[in-house]
């Protein structure tokens, strides 16, 4: 390819085709940097055209006249604009100028080679030179003082002192608490000798047979117990309160049936006396747990006494009435006949045990309530246990006692009697001399099968039966109802459910949920018009089995999580039965009602979504989060064992913000391209005496990784104490991480105030850029015309919600006070407001508030804070233009294009600006277009740039120069001996020596600069490769002033620069 200057175009002879594609072409003067095109209109991106988008091709042409030499080049779907900028004087004799960057530099320029595989048969593989090489100290000419400090604050300052918030407990002094006795063995006793026990247990064991009634009962009264469940269970519990009631009015309906004294009729008298009944009932539990607890025991009493007065009828000869109906006293031929099911009327196995297993659930009562209890760890699994030992041998000897001594059918006739010669077919009752054989055609009103009072005719006196099925009904329901409110408050203050925190609030010195006593009241009543056992009885069966299954799965859970924390005390516990429990509780589910089981598990579905979603802000010690740590530290394990791939990089960032939420645009930028993908590790350094900063440090900890969760930020907080900043950052890089979850690139802010900044806040920054550099850890500094830290204005703004609160308080508690009863008069107000520490008035506050209040909007600096959401926001219509002058290994080139990916920036595209020579500009642009082709990275245009290395026009020049000046040694113009007394006073400074030894590579920023002005300053974002100062070399005051000439007054800028180790492959 030759130059040819008079027409400022090249010229090539190699053929092509007949697409075209201009070159632009800039005339620049050794003085003067400003760019001017042929056409007088500098480039914009905007006006890029990519021709025919249907061929998917990006096409290199020239000038009209010039011939073309490169064919259509597929890229990426797209066509690739070249953009290529030489100057007219520059020559062929001139090898200064044919250079990329106009010196001999170690840094390289992006290459393809550089990404090959070695052996690769596209090409040899070559190595880039490291970050080692780069960084090193070449030669000690010349005199640099080494970093050092003892306290400096994090690019602008260090964050404010955070002060952790105290939480008044609550006054539990006269809370009334019971013992295991009282407060669960009681409880869980009335609750499972319930209805069922006296009005359907009969009808069970005519049903299922004798046999049958011990399958249920061992099946149904497992050791489950526990806490609350969520609604399901609460909701279980307020319609147990309509089963308990609906069965006492059952009762009450069949002695006004035999005294001829109905009301209306069955079903309407059925929802009366229901109705009344739970209004005395959320009377007593209104009146507060003391009460319920000493009706709990009278109720107990009349129970146990009404149990006994069954076994003991049952041994008191039978008359001829009773016998009509189907009582013998014990018969082994009774016992034989009724050992076996003989299911009716359509039912079968699990509808019988659809109705009969709410008499399980009251093995939970106890635990219901662990909150009024005095030592719940005892108490729920020694009451629990023992309740279900006794009530289960009183079922088991009830049904036996009842299936052998009564028929399971009878039709209350004393003229029924065996006729002599009558063929008996195996019955019973036609052995004991009773015909009932007509209750197979016509329906019967005694026996086990239909007459639901046998425990009253078979019991030594009526009317203690009738008491004790009033005992044991309205003691259940009674439970009941205070068991659904205490389960449904506890939910409700988790405010797991938004919308129900309003059930939270609680009464008096016990905290009684009185607004769920109400809620429960309303939801029995709801099912008691139902006015029908059987229907209501399989409902509570469905959500009871639900809330089983899931305590008997939280159960095996905790125990798969192997989490140290569970420890269960019952000493025969296993996992595999817990879990087969849960099993069997779905299983049976669908069995008995598949319709009831769908919709149940349906709205545990949606609640487990809703929870899912919303990630309320509680902490449980749950098992899943146990297993979520052990799956986590698994992994973590299993990653260690495989080697590192390329393929498999991912920005794995340590930031420099301080407290996350004192510079959050920082982190915004970092979270943009680590989120979803890499490690974002949010660093705070604490420097001073380490006692204090200790103590501070961990009083924050939580609170600022509580504020990254709820900002949604996906990032972890880490902090250190150190005696100064370099030396924290210094233990984060090493220390970092864990396994192969280790950082791998360093972000911090730009220093915006360097020039203010004490000495040792500049060595301590330029030092943590060579420290990164050593551990081999990529450096990303970002740039905002406005800087980062918030702290002052998070600082006022905290002041005045203090205030706010505190007004707030102060209100809320002077008006709670005006509403309690009993002020007790004058007496009492003054006590009052003693109390109130508002003897006299205080306008210090308000006086203070307004003060704030009334500041200038200035000094909140708005701009400061609208900058500090800007990455925040979606990006426009735009681009991102990305300066990849040094090949890093990638990380330059793949931050934007991850940004790219976002919601936020994915309508920003990709221009790429590389360093090129100018007489190989075409071919230039032709590797890199096929060099990212392989990346498979998507541009809009890619621009080679020849005049890098051409010196800056006098004024940015003078720029630099004045920018510099403070900074300066100026050794070479005075003799040796002030020389030398000079270099030990400022040892710091500038030398001339260093000045003109580093001349070139400070032309080259200042350079840059003009061409970013030029070519970018209407660009979204800048990622731009950061220039590596040499250790021993580049003084940090230098250094600071090549990245303030490079970046200023440009949009945000990225400055990249990654540990020279490949980050992208185009090997698949």
């Amino acid at each position: 390819m030759s130059l040819n200057n008079t027409s400022n175009v090249f010229l090539d002879s190699v053929p092509g085709n007949s697409n075209r594609f201009q070159v632009n072409v800039i005339n620049e003067s050794h003085e003067s940097s400003a760019a001017v095109d042929n056409n007088a209109d500098p480039p914009h991106y905007e006006e890029t055209s990519f021709g025919d988008e249907t061929h998917n091709r990006f096409r290199i042409s020239f000038r009209p006249g010039n011939q073309e030499c490169y064919d259509n080049f597929l890229q990426n779907g797209e066509n690739a604009k070249t953009d290529a900028s030489f100057h007219a004087y520059d020559s062929h004799t001139n090898t200064y100028y044919l250079q990329t960057f106009g010196h001999n530099t170690v840094d390289a320029v992006p290459k393809i080679e550089y990404y090959r595989n070695t052996g690769s048969i596209s090409g040899p593989k070559v190595n880039r030179p490291s970050l080692l090489e780069i960084h090193e100290q070449l030669a000690k000419n010349v005199a640099v003082a080494p970093g050092s400090a003892d306290r400096v604050a994090n690019g602008d300052g260090m964050p404010g002192d955070e002060e952790a918030e105290n939480k008044e407990g609550e006054d539990k002094a006269g809370a009334v608490k019971f013992g295991w006795v009282k407060g669960v063995l009681v409880r869980c006793m009335l609750n499972i000798w319930g209805v069922m026990l006296f009005i359907r247990l009969s009808w069970i064991v005519g049903e299922a047979g004798i046999g049958g009634a011990y399958y249920l009962i061992s099946r149904s009264l497992g050791p489950e117990f526990g806490g609350s469940i969520g609604l399901i269970f609460a909701f279980a519990n307020a319609v147990a309160v309509a089963m308990y009631v609906v069965g006492f009015a059952e009762t009450v309906v069949d002695l006004l049936k035999e005294s001829n004294s109905m009301m209306v009729d069955p079903t309407n008298d059925i929802r009366i006396i229901g109705s009344i009944t739970v209004v005395i009932l959320l009377g007593i539990s209104v009146a507060g747990m003391e009460w319920e607890a000493k009706a709990q025991v009278i109720l107990l009493v009349i129970l146990l006494i009404a149990i006994a007065n069954f076994f003991i009828g049952t041994v008191i000869p039978s008359n001829n009435e009773k016998k009509s109906r189907g009582f013998f006293n014990y018969q082994a031929s009774i016992f034989a006949e009724n050992f076996g099911p003989s299911f009716t009327k359509g039912e079968g196995f699990f509808s019988v045990f659809a109705i009969f297993f709410p008499a399980a659930t009251g093995i939970l009562a106890g635990a219901n309530i662990s909150g009024d209890l005095e030592d719940p760890q005892d108490a729920i699994p020694r009451g629990t246990m023992l309740a279900i030992f006794i009530t289960t041998v009183a079922y088991i000897g009830v049904a036996i006692c009842v299936g052998a001594c009564v028929v399971r059918d009878a039709t209350g006739s004393m003229n029924d009697t065996v006729i002599s010669g009558m063929n008996c077919n195996g019955s019973a009752a036609c052995g004991l001399g009773y015909d009932f054989s007509r209750c197979r055609h016509e329906p019967c009103q005694y026996g086990l099968m239909n007459n639901f009072q046998v425990m009253s005719m078979v019991s030594g006196f009526g009317p203690l039966i009738t008491a004790g099925i009033f005992s044991a009904t309205l003691s259940s329901a009674l439970a009941s109802l205070v068991s659904a409110p205490k389960v449904f408050q506890a939910l409700c203050k988790d405010n797991i459910y938004k919308a129900l925190q309003f059930f939270a609030k609680g009464y008096g010195k016990n905290n009684e949920p009185l607004r769920g006593y109400f809620l429960t009241f309303v939801i029995a009543m709801a099912f008691i018009l139902i006015a029908e056992l059987n229907t209501i009885a399989p409902i509570i069966s469905n959500f009871f089995l639900a809330s089983y299954a899931l305590i008997n799965f939280s159960c095996f859970h905790a125990s798969y999580a192997k989490s140290p924390g569970w420890r269960p005390a019952y000493g025969i516990y296993n996992m595999w039965v817990s879990l087969f429990g849960a099993i069997l509780c779905c299983a049976v589910m669908f069995v008995i009602n598949w319709w009831a089981a769908v919709i149940t598990y349906v709205i545990e579905f949606f609640l487990y979504i809703y929870v899912t979603y919303k990630k309320p802000d509680v902490n449980w010690g749950s098992s899943t989060q146990a297993l979520s740590y052990v799956s986590a530290l698994d992994n973590a394990l299993e990653l260690t064992t495989v080697e590192d791939h390329v393929k498999n990089f991912r920005p794995q960032c340590i930031v420099l913000t301080g407290g996350p939420m004192t510079r959050p645009a920082l982190l915004d930028i970092t979270h943009a391209f680590t989120k979803n993908s890499g490690l974002c590790i949010c660093c705070e350094v604490f420097v001073g005496p380490r006692k204090l900063c200790v103590k501070e440090m961990n009083s924050g900890m939580a609170k600022k990784q509580a504020w990254l969760i709820k900002n949604k930020i996906k990032a972890f907080y880490a902090a250190v104490a150190a005696d100064c900043f370099r030396d924290g950052v210094r233990s984060l890089l090493q220390a970092s991480g864990l396994g192969r979850m280790k950082p791998n690139t360093l972000v911090i802010g730009y220093k915006k105030n360097w020039r203010k900044a004490p000495l040792t806040e500049i060595e301590n920054y330029v030092g943590i850029i060579h420290d990164a550099f050593d551990f081999e850890i990529g450096v990303v500094i970002v740039r905002i015309s406005q800087g980062f830290d918030i702290s002052q204005v998070l600082q006022v703004q905290d002041e005045l919600e203090k205030l706010e609160q505190e007004r707030l308080a102060l209100e809320a508690t002077i008006k709670d006070n005006e509403c309690e009863e009993g002020s007790g008069g004058i007496r009492g107000l003054f006590k009052k407001a003693s109390k109130l520490n508002i003897t006299k008035p205080a306008p210090k506050k308000d006086s203070s508030m307004n003060t704030i209040q009334s500041m200038h909007v200035g000094e909140f600096n708005q701009k400061l804070v609208e900058a500090s959401t800007q990455f925040k926001k979606k990006q426009g219509k735009g681009t991102i233009d990305v300066w990849w002058l040094f090949d890093d290994g990638g990380l330059t080139l793949l931050i934007p294009y991850i940004l790219t990916l976002r919601k936020k920036w994915k309508d920003c595209k990709l221009r790429i600006y590389v360093g090129g020579k100018i007489n190989r500009i075409e071919e230039e642009k032709i590797a890199m277009a096929s060099l990212l082709s392989k990346f498979r990275i998507k541009f809009a245009d890619i621009h080679i740039i020849g005049d890098i290395n051409i010196k800056p026009n006098k004024e940015s020049w003078k720029v630099f120069e004045e920018m510099i000046e403070p900074y300066r040694l100026h050794e070479s113009c005075k003799d040796l001996t002030t020389a030398e007394k000079l270099k030990r006073e400022s040892p710091w400074k500038i030398t001339d020596a260093e000045l003109e030894a580093v001349k070139e590579k400070s032309y080259r920023q200042v350079r840059l600069n003009e061409l970013l002005q030029e070519h970018s300053r209407a660009a979204n974002l800048i990622v731009l490769s950061l220039p590596v100062a040499r250790k021993g070399s580049i003084s940090d005051w230098l250094y600071m002033v090549w990245l303030e000439i490079l970046t200023k007054n440009l949009p945000p800028v990225l400055l990249v620069r990654g540990n020279h180790k490949n980050v992208l492959t185009f090997y698949s």
